[in-house]
């Protein structure tokens, strides 16, 4: 691992956004979902919630599965943080489940998905609610896509619609919609 961690700051919510790990600006820009990815996930809330990206980082609080940036892999990209590198992390996002006590969680991408439920392909969780219990904690689980420009899979069938789906679940959900009506009032 290389880099600083970084953090989405002291957000006191009831929803826990979980993303895989920095990638390379993340740490100098010192937040979660600085760039590119990024810049599709707030869309998605904009869109389909109605929330800009500073009601976003102000009400949801930002995790990760790992906490600091993998690094390259031989190709180029960013690199998928290794076993013994998710279970050295494990206990930050455990201890962040027992302080938030979340009614959701929102993993965003097949890592993070994993942490909480099996996830043999995207197409089987992604649009689903899910029940789950962590770090002695029960919470509603609704999966995202992740948001990079290197995977067409939210952009494309059966990926777009279940990304939609998804979305709306996320917009409906009551913590959710009491920041929807905050924001609006």
């Amino acid at each position: 691992m290389q880099s600083t961690p970084v953090s989405g700051g002291p957000v006191i919510s009831k929803i826990l956004l979980v993303g895989q790990a920095p990638g390379p600006r993340e740490p100098v820009l010192q937040k979660p979902f600085a760039w590119t990815a990024g810049r599709t996930l707030f869309q998605w809330f904009e869109r389909y919630c109605g929330l800009s990206e500073t009601t976003v980082r102000a009400k949801i609080y930002f995790a990760a599965v790992c906490r600091c940036f993998p690094g390259k892999n031989a190709a180029g990209g960013d690199r998928v943080p290794a076993p013994d590198e998710v279970l050295n992390c494990s206990t930050w996002l455990d201890e962040e489940i027992e302080i938030l006590r979340p009614q959701l969680v929102v993993p965003v991408g097949r890592l993070a998905i994993q942490q909480f439920i099996e996830c043999a392909g995207l197409e089987t969780v992604i649009g689903r609610t899910f029940k789950v219990i962590r770090a002695g904690r029960t919470f509603e689980l609704i999966p995202l896509p992740h948001p990079s420009g290197a995977s067409p899979w939210p952009k494309i069938p059966p990926g777009k619609a279940l990304l939609e789906k998804a979305m709306r679940k996320i917009a409906t959900h009551p913590a959710v919609k009491t920041i929807i009506a905050a924001e609006h009032r």
